[in-house]
């Protein structure tokens, strides 16, 4: 399909609205859910290709919804008014996925990175949440704890364990990301969650995991979980 002519000068079963509606949105590409947005693009490059650009230069769609709307605004064939629109997009789509984590339960490590790399995924600076749980380890309250550097974010254990006490919660998790992508742990790392396990031992408090939340790069497994590769004992 080319991606120089306008979107109205397609075949009618080669235009994504067309192809959404016979298809369903799991059928089009990124560029071409983009191209929805976009509706229009500019001369000499359709609001397709336009799209294609875009996940080409910043690499997935999670890095391009990872963007403020002043970075945006700077793109080709943006502007101002369809920044705001794809922005309200990932936003929707982020809050979408935030209520569904409350439905599940949240028992492994591919559970919890599928339920929380939409969000943490797109983040741009290292942010730590807690996961308060319930005796079934579904959600009851996701608490951000603190928001760092693009490389690191500091918390106390007792910040930590505050809200799960306060939830009178059976359980909890703890999970935070490497903007980088890389989700190997660093020795601050390590050292914060052996400081964890121990107060959660003191006050018996099920720590069901901590998950540093990466980016799938050449098939790399995209999170890093203590319980499962670590020898710290939980």
């Amino acid at each position: 399909m080319s991606t120089n002519i306008r979107i109205n000068d397609l075949p009618s079963d080669e235009r994504p609205r067309e192809k959404m509606l016979r298809h369903g949105p799991a059928a089009l590409s990124g560029d071409e859910l983009l191209a929805i947005f976009l509706r229009t693009g500019t001369k000499g490059a359709s609001a397709i290709k336009i799209g294609r650009q875009l996940i080409q230069k910043y690499g997935s769609l999670a890095a391009l919804g990872s963007l403020d709307v002043e970075q945006l605004s700077k793109e080709h064939g943006l502007g101002l008014a369809k920044s705001c629109q794809l922005m309200a997009a990932f936003e929707l789509g982020s809050r979408a996925v935030r209520e569904t984590i409350y439905k599940v339960s949240l028992s492994s490590p591919q559970e919890i990175y599928q339920h929380l790399a939409p969000i943490l995924g797109t983040q741009r600076t290292e942010t730590l949440y807690v996961l308060t749980l319930d005796n079934r380890l579904q959600l009851k309250r996701m608490v951000e704890i603190s928001r760092g550097t693009t490389n690191q974010t500091l918390a106390h254990p007792r910040d930590i364990l505050q809200p799960v006490i306060i939830d009178s919660a059976d359980a909890f998790i703890v999970a935070h990301n490497h903007p980088s992508g890389q989700p190997l742990p660093s020795r601050s790392d390590n050292h914060f969650t052996n400081s964890l396990i121990k107060a959660a031992d003191l006050f018996q408090i099920n720590f069901i995991d901590h998950l540093i939340i990466g980016k799938p790069v050449n098939g790399t497994q995209p999170y890093y979980s203590y319980r499962e590769e670590s020898d710290l004992t939980f």
